[in-house]
């Protein structure tokens, strides 16, 4: 699983932004503009000024000849900063730096939960709930791409509001995947499917630095790996819906409690010259799995 919200995110922004200059309406049929507006959208067009994306949704299955059920309450953050970079050739551009929790809550309670039983199997499994660190673009943007084609801001504006909406389609070889999985199978298939909204004014005046927009976030994809559902038919369908915050603070309650006790980096962004390769729900389920101690006479996974 990538990241719920913000792994695509960082995967999609084509975002950078030129230095601050006198109040203006930016001009989205000009590359430099464009590129300042969709980096509004996502973060903040002052180098490293920390935003978070809160989001609050329900996860349900699917699987064939059976009604849908809700499995879960969703409650979820990222908190990113933008740095500006300089470009010899391709001009100014930026970069942006994340991390990620998504917490997987009872549908009755909307505790946290710490183990849950498998409706299909009766098996309690521990709940390993979306911790990704990093998130980040992997590289700068700029106002022009390396053959030369300017950015384009994608979404539209009407009525006063801006509509910006991405699709997402993720498949690539599964982390827990075995060394012959090319002939059985073992690829990860999902859609995440983003859709942002936000005040014009607030988006085309350069005396606001962030566009402060809504967001809502559908995902698609199969089972979560900790479910130990294996081969078993179906798969899961997230969606949640959730804003650009003013500070960390303002994260539920559920959400702040819950990274101090056990995410104390969650606090803040990762560090603007931040370089390590980004975390997925799949890779970070792999590690906490190599972490445990192997039950007495039982073999480790293949590979370790």
């Amino acid at each position: 699983m990538k990241t719920p919200l913000l792994a695509a995110l960082a995967a999609t922004a084509v975002l950078a932004v030129a230095p601050a200059a006198e109040a203006r309406r930016l001009d989205l049929s000009k590359p430099e503009d464009a590129l300042q507006a969709t980096r509004k959208m996502q973060c903040s067009t002052k180098d490293g000024d920390p935003k978070t994306y809160h989001w609050s949704g329900r996860a349900y299955s699917r699987v064939p000849g059976e009604r849908d059920r809700l499995l879960f309450n969703l409650e979820g953050m990222n908190i990113r900063q933008c740095v500006t970079v300089n470009d010899p050739q391709r001009g100014v551009g930026y970069r942006m730096v994340s991390r990620e929790i998504m917490l997987y809550l009872d549908p009755k309670t909307n505790e946290v939960l710490r183990t849950w039983t498998v409706p299909w199997t009766d098996e309690t499994v521990e709940v390993i709930h979306v911790a990704n660190d990093p998130v980040n673009m992997r590289a700068p943007e700029f106002a022009r791409g390396t053959d030369g084609t300017p950015h384009r801001f994608d979404g539209r504006i009407e009525g006063g509001r801006v509509f910006m909406a991405a699709e997402v389609p993720l498949f690539y070889k599964n982390p827990l995947a075995g060394d012959y999985q090319d002939y059985v199978g073992g690829t990860y298939q999902a859609m995440e499917i983003f859709d942002f909204v936000a005040d014009e004014k607030a988006l085309l005046d350069t005396r606001n630095t962030t566009a402060d927009p809504a967001v809502a976030w559908v995902r698609v994809a199969q089972w979560l790996p900790w479910m130990r559902m294996g081969s078993r038919p179906g798969m899961m369908i997230f969606n949640a819906t959730g804003q650009m915050l003013d500070s960390w603070d303002q994260l539920p309650a559920v959400l702040k409690n819950e990274i101090r006790t056990n995410y104390p980096d969650y606090t803040a962004a990762p560090p603007l010259d931040d370089k390590r390769p980004n975390e997925t729900s799949w890779t970070y389920f792999k590690k906490k799995v190599d972490a445990k101690p192997a039950a007495p006479g039982a073999a480790k996974p293949a590979g370790h």
